[in-house]
């Protein structure tokens, strides 16, 4: 009798593959395409995005040789695309941890065949992260000034910035972030060792997997580690963008200085992730035939995670303008008005129509499931994300207390060319990852397999 007979059909868990998967199969399916030449589409793909990463590079050199004048930044917008893209890509790297550890810790099966490729996002997305602040500083030869050190120059860090903050912060949860990832690959970095034909892959591989092989002792401690660590990273999640937008609560700007912006930057920021990671997975799933292991339940609940998190965008914009209204700050008062009618306007109505009038179309189960709506809606979801931090950041600078200060800002092509430079980066480390490394964890698959656990799908 099956353990879940009791349970409605409604509630019932649907299977996590679809059609007949075995471990060798499993095995086969998702191990080989390190081994085999990629298609010409890969090809295509990566040379477009190594092309926007080149032009992306060569431009942050041209800043560096140059300086930041030729940003459009101006007085009093002193942040603008820098910062906005920094907290934009931290955010697109919410969501790979919080599948892998959150999810992890509670339980949550589904998140298995998606683990892999949302750890790794979230690897190549706070890289991209960390490029912004470097090059904002004008000489990032001197950012180790930032670390605490003994010197002879009587140099200190001042732990009462924020933006010191995020040094730590960003760097902590990068490093946790990578073990994580690395901890997971490794039985299946043995995996591919033990069926390599290649000599000097199995060298790669045998460095790589550690010596793991599999023995009781090793998955003893592998899962002993795997669980400190989601639980180390589970608080970073939560942590690394609170601290985020402290850069602003902590100021004196009007619409920065509110105590709603930590939970308001963690759930936009889950949001963000969590849109990114359906775009790419779509994908992958359709280029690299991984339909039966990546189903239709798997894009479902991710695009109600979206929907939730639409929802709680919204009331968040909601206790925002309430709050700016309830203060009584004619100062304030200016700034939400500046946010829907001034001269940035469309950009404030464009992040509300993105991020919560859009992802409703996934009320309808049809929608959730159907390619079209899931891009349109996650596509959107990216677009508003960032303008939302555009918002932020742009329209509370340009027009602050002094009236005789204010000034309109205008990027440059530079700025635009560093941020689709940084989009370029971000998906060349995808491309490379997808055929570099299985982007699938084997091992955590295998554990939902039908049999392999007793009382799971039909198991005695």
């Amino acid at each position: 009798m099956r353990a879940d007979a009791a349970v409605p059909e409604a509630l019932r868990t649907p299977p996590l593959t679809d059609g007949a998967v075995t471990p060798a199969s499993l095995d086969e399916q998702v191990l080989r395409f390190p081994e085999t030449k990629p298609p010409r589409k890969w090809f295509l793909a990566l040379a477009f995005t190594a092309s926007l990463m080149t032009v992306g590079l060569a431009l942050i050199g041209y800043t560096i040789c140059t300086g930041i004048g030729v940003w459009g930044n101006n007085r009093p917008v002193f942040w603008a695309f820098d910062i906005i893209n920094f907290v934009f890509w931290v955010g697109i790297g919410h969501a790979g941890t919080l599948i892998s550890a959150i999810l992890f810790l509670f339980r949550k099966t589904w998140r298995n065949a998606i683990a892999r490729f949302a750890e790794a996002m979230t690897i190549f997305a706070v890289m991209c992260a960390g490029l912004f602040p470097l090059i904002h500083v004008g000489r990032p030869w001197l950012a180790f000034w930032l670390f605490p050190y003994p010197n002879q120059r009587a140099l200190w860090t001042n732990f009462r910035s924020p933006l010191l903050w995020d040094v730590f912060a960003v760097s902590t949860y990068f490093s946790v972030s990578l073990m994580f990832w690395y901890l997971g690959l490794i039985p299946d970095l043995a995996s591919m060792r033990d069926r390599t034909q290649s000599p000097f892959r199995r060298k790669i591989y045998t460095v790589l997997s550690l010596g793991w092989r599999g023995a009781a002792s090793h998955w003893s401690h592998y899962e002993k580690a795997y669980l400190l660590l989601a639980g180390l990273a589970t608080g970073l999640v939560l942590s690394v963008h609170s601290v985020v937008s402290f850069d602003f609560a902590v100021s004196l700007v009007p619409g920065w200085h509110m105590t709603i912006f930590p939970p308001y930057f963690v759930a936009g920021a889950i949001f963000a992730g969590f849109a990114m990671v359906v775009i790419v997975l779509v994908v992958v799933r359709e280029t690299m035939n991984l339909k039966n292991l990546i189903t239709d339940f798997h894009l479902e609940v991710m695009n109600k995670v979206i929907l939730g998190m639409s929802c709680l965008m919204a009331y968040s914009y909601l206790m925002e303008g309430f709050t700016a209204w309830y203060s009584m700050n004619p100062y304030l008062h200016h700034v939400f008005r500046q946010y829907v009618g001034g001269t940035y306007g469309w950009a404030g109505l464009l992040t509300i129509c993105c991020n919560v009038l859009i992802p409703q179309i996934l009320w309808f189960r049809r929608a959730r499931r159907s390619y079209f709506w899931m891009i349109f809606v996650s596509v959107a979801v990216t677009v508003g994300m960032w303008f939302e931090r555009f918002v932020i950041i742009v329209i509370s600078l340009h027009q602050d207390y002094l009236p005789s200060s204010w000034h309109v800002y205008k990027p440059t092509l530079v700025d635009f060319g560093i941020l689709f430079g940084s989009l370029g980066l971000f998906f060349t480390l995808v491309l490379v990852f997808a055929r570099v490394l299985p982007v699938i964890a084997t091992t955590e698959v295998k554990m939902v397999l039908p049999g392999a656990q007793p009382g799971r799908h039909g198991a005695p």
